[in-house]
C-alpha cells in the first residue's frame, strides 16, 4: 500500500512550520549530547537491491534510538519557569528514553507516561537513564492512552509537556538526522527511507531535505497494522484509527501529528508513504541480526524491510534510517514465528483424526513430506468417540513444499482445515 502525498490531501495543506534553518540550529543546540550515528555501506543489501545502500545507525545513539535529538532539542529551549514546572512525557518507551536522558543532564523532573505493554527492557532503560529525576508511570493498553493520561497530568498540575513528535522543536531535533547525513555522503542520496510513527522524524528529514538536496525522494513507511499517517493523507486530516497492531511498538500510533501531516503535505511528490506486514518486518529484524550484526526493534527494521519490498533503482544511492535497536530479546519467539509464516513456511491446521489405530501413524507417513517438521501438536476437546481433532503446526523447508502437502491432505482419508492467517481461529495463536 503506497500513498503519493501530492494526491492524497483532500484539502489545501497549511505552510509547513518547519525550515532547514531551524534544523542546522538544532544540530548545533544538541551536539554536546547527540552522537554523531554512522552512516554505514551494506553490502549484502546492495547486492540484494542494485543499488548503494546505506544504513543511518541511529539505534547506536546513548538512549539506542533517534528520539534524544528531538527530546533534547525542545527541553534545551524551555524556559527556567516552564523547567521548575516539572516536565512530562508520553511514549512507547524510545521517546522517554530521550526525554529521561535529557531531564538527568538538565536537572530537571520529569514523569513519564508509557503503555502497559512497554517492554520491560524499554522501562528499565527509561529508568536507568532517568534515574532519580524521573517518575515512570505504565496506563493504558496503548500509547494513545498513555499519551491522554500525559495530557490530564499537565492540565492538572501546570507542568511542562515534551511531545514525541507533534511539535515544530521535536521536529527539528529528529531532522539533525538528515543534516548529517548529507554530509556524511560524498553526494546527495538518490532515496531515504524512513520509519513513521506519529510523523515527528520523517517531516523533520523531508522538511531538510527539501531545502538542501536537488533529487532526493523520501519514502515512509509504517506498519500495515497502524498506517496513521497514510490514513491522514486520504482523509486530508490527521484522523483516529479504529484499531493498531501493537506489535510494531515504536510505531504504533493510532492517529498521527497534526504539524508532521502539515509538513508532509507541503511537501509535495518527493515523499510517498507505504506499509509493510508486521511478518516482513520479522524477518528484516532477524536478517540484520544474523547477517549484519545490528539489534533493531521493529520499528528499527521497518525501512530494511521496505527497501526489499520496494522498487529500487539499479545504480542509486538509498539511506535506510534504522531508528532503533531497543530490543526485548524475550520477544523473539514470537519475531521469529511472525516470520516463518510470513515467508510461507510455518502453517497451522485443524486436523480431525478417526478414532482408531493407525490414524496419526498414518498422517505421519503418508501426509508429511520428508522436510516437514511439526511444531506443534494438541488436542482439542472431543466431540464424541468416533473422532479426535487436533491442533497442528507445521514447518516447511521450502514455501514451495505448501502444494504438495495440501495434495497429499486431499488425497489422505483425515479431513483437514488450513488456517488462514487473519482469520479468527487464526488469531488465538498469536
Amino acid at each position: 500500500m503506497t500513498a503519493d502525498l501530492s494526491k492524497g490531501s483532500r484539502v489545501s495543506p497549511p505552510a509547513a512550520p518547519l525550515s532547514a534553518a531551524d534544523i542546522d540550529e538544532a544540530a548545533k543546540r544538541i551536539s554536546g549530547v547527540v552522537t554523531r550515528s554512522p552512516l554505514q555501506f551494506n553490502e549484502r543489501l546492495s547486492e540484494a537491491t542494485g543499488a548503494n545502500v546505506y544504513l543511518k545507525r541511529e539505534d547506536l545513539q546513548a538512549v539506542r534510538s533517534y528520539k534524544v535529538r528531538g527530546a533534547f532539542n525542545l527541553m534545551a529551549q524551555l524556559l527556567p519557569e516552564e523547567l521548575a514546572a516539572g516536565v512530562v512525557c508520553s511514549s512507547a518507551g524510545n521517546h522517554a528514553q530521550g526525554f529521561a536522558m535529557a531531564c538527568r543532564s538538565m536537572r530537571t523532573h520529569g514523569r513519564v507516561y508509557v503503555p502497559t505493554k512497554t517492554p520491560k527492557q524499554k522501562r528499565d532503560r527509561i529508568r536507568y537513564h532517568g534515574r532519580e529525576f524521573i517518575e515512570l508511570i505504565a496506563v493504558g493498553s496503548t500509547y494513545d492512552l498513555a499519551a491522554a493520561a500525559a495530557l490530564d497530568d499537565v492540565a492538572r498540575t501546570g507542568a511542562t509537556l515534551v511531545p514525541p513528535y507533534d511539535d515544530v522543536r521535536t521536529m527539528a531535533g529528529q531532522g539533525t538526522i538528515a543534516a548529517e547525513l548529507l554530509d556524511q555522503l560524498d553526494g546527495e542520496p538518490d532515496l531515504v527511507i524512513v520509519p513513521v510513527g506519529g510523523g515527528g522524524c520523517i517531516s523533520g528529514v523531508t522538511t531538510y531535505l527539501a531545502e538542501r538536496a536537488s533529487g532526493t525522494s523520501v519514502l515512509g513507511v509504517e506498519p500495515a497494522g497502524a498506517a496513521s499517517m497514510i490514513a491522514a493523507l486520504a482523509a486530508g486530516m490527521p484522523v483516529t484509527l479504529d484499531h493498531v497492531d501493537q506489535f510494531v511498538d515504536g510505531a504504533a500510533v493510532a492517529r498521527a501529528g497534526a504539524m508532521p501531516y502539515a509538513a508532509l503535505a507541503a511537501a509535495g511528490d518527493m515523499v510517498a508513504l507505504t506499509t509493510v506486514d508486521e511478518g516482513a518486518v520479522c524477518t528484516a529484524m532477524l536478517d540484520l541480526y544474523q547477517n549484519d550484526g545490528i539489534i533493531a526493534e521493529p520499528a528499527g527494521a521497518l525501512s530494511v524491510a521496505a527497501l526489499l519490498e520496494a522498487d529500487i533503482e539499479a545504480g542509486s544511492t538509498v539511506v535506510c534510517l534504522i531508528s532503533g535497536g531497543n530490543n526485548d530479546v524475550s520477544r523473539y519467539n514470537e519475531v521469529v514465528e511472525r516470520s516463518l509464516v510470513h515467508l510461507g513456511l510455518k502453517h497451522y491446521f485443524l486436523v480431525d483424526f478417526p478414532q482408531e489405530p493407525g490414524a496419526l501413524r498414518r498422517f505421519l507417513d503418508n501426509v508429511l513430506g520428508p522436510g516437514d517438521d511439526i511444531t506443534l501438536f494438541e488436542y482439542v476437546k472431543r466431540n464424541n468417540r468416533e473422532t479426535g481433532e487436533a491442533l497442528c503446526g507445521v514447518e516447511l523447508s521450502a514455501a514451495t513444499d505448501l502444494e504438495g502437502l495440501l495434495a497429499r491432505m486431499e488425497e489422505s482419508d483425515i479431513h483437514v482445515e488450513l488456517l488462514e492467517p487473519g482469520s479468527p481461529t487464526y488469531r488465538y495463536l498469536t
